[in-house]
């Protein structure tokens, strides 16, 4: 069975560090308010002129590097992202542009938080199908351009930054042991678009807008979603919780992530978390925690990872791969 296989990752955060005392001095907060509420202390802000494709670049030559691998050896670039450097062309264009990538083809997809999931799934078909042999698969985001920073309750959590891993076709067995991509699951819900949006866009506003979110409600599908869409992959597999050697879902809250993590039965030991100081990179959150778990050698290979995420529109989703 020809699987997908994830050889490599990497990751970028820009330099500006913004932290909840400095937040503090911007709106009517408080770090110890932040911190009850989120677990964020710190975030990444992009430089004025920095873009999402800027970022993404970054993550992706790292990766890039990390495989042993030159741009014009990727066949596809999948590149999830709400905030796009312009309305068009994908931002995954200027990537493969910046990279000297001259050949395959590249393209973004919208799914806000969930983004980076949708991408590896659409990717994993790509490669599974023959279309493609190696994929670069990236989230990439700038929130601080889409943040009301007089809005103490969305100010607070969201940030910037890109993740990016290599998908790489090989040959396996067709079984749960098999090195890859061994499930992927995907959702939306349209009915919740008001609970967490943005409240501008091309059609309608001729304006970029700013993002709005109803954060009880959105807790509460959350803890729901995701330990849902959890379970949806491990039955896919006749896996088990006990099975998962490395949890690594989306950076949002860490209420959200403890609550999904009780909720499955998961010891915290066994959380990447980076919520504390990338606070919600929306669709590069789940990267850049892989990205850490790999580099810092907790993930190691023949482990079994979780990924899951939950974001506007509602969307969720979750993959399972062996590492």
């Amino acid at each position: 069975m020809r699987r997908s296989v994830i050889t490599a990752t990497g990751s970028y955060l820009p330099e500006r560090i913004l932290t909840n005392e400095e937040l503090s001095q911007m709106v009517d907060t408080t770090d110890e308010w932040i911190v009850s509420r989120s677990g964020i202390k710190q975030r990444h802000i992009a430089a004025d002129g920095e873009l999402t494709s800027d970022l993404a670049t970054h993550a992706a030559k790292a990766a890039l590097e990390m495989a042993g691998l030159e741009p014009n050896d990727i066949d596809l670039i999948v590149l999830a992202t709400a905030t796009p450097d312009e309305t068009f062309p994908a931002t995954a264009t200027v990537v493969q542009e910046n990279l000297g990538m001259t050949g395959g083809f590249a393209f973004d997809i919208q799914a806000v938080c969930t983004g980076f999931l949708y991408a590896l799934a659409t990717a994993d078909n790509f490669v599974k199908s023959g279309q493609a042999n190696r994929a670069l698969v990236i989230g990439s985001e700038t929130f601080s351009r889409i943040i009301d920073w007089t809005d103490r309750t969305t100010c607070v959590l969201f940030a910037d930054g890109a993740g990016a891993i290599v998908l790489e076709a090989q040959e396996g067995e067709g079984t749960s042991d098999d090195r890859g991509i061994l499930t992927s699951h995907l959702h939306s819900d349209g009915g919740k678009h008001d609970l967490l949006y943005v409240d501008g866009g091309p059609s309608s506003t001729q304006s970029t807008g700013f993002l709005r979110m109803e954060g009880k409600e959105v807790f509460r599908h959350a803890v729901t979603n995701l330990a849902s869409v959890v379970h949806e992959a491990l039955e896919a597999t006749g896996l088990t919780t006990a099975d998962i050697d490395w949890l690594i879902p989306h950076q949002a809250n860490k209420r959200i992530i403890d609550g999904t993590g009780r909720k499955l039965k998961l010891p915290s030991e066994k959380v990447v978390l980076t919520v504390h100081k990338h606070g919600n990179t929306s669709a590069a959150s789940v990267p850049l925690a892989l990205d850490e778990a790999v580099r810092d050698g907790r993930v190691k290979p023949g482990q079994l990872l979780l990924l899951e995420a939950m974001g506007g529109g509602f969307t969720w989703g979750s993959a399972l791969v062996r590492w």
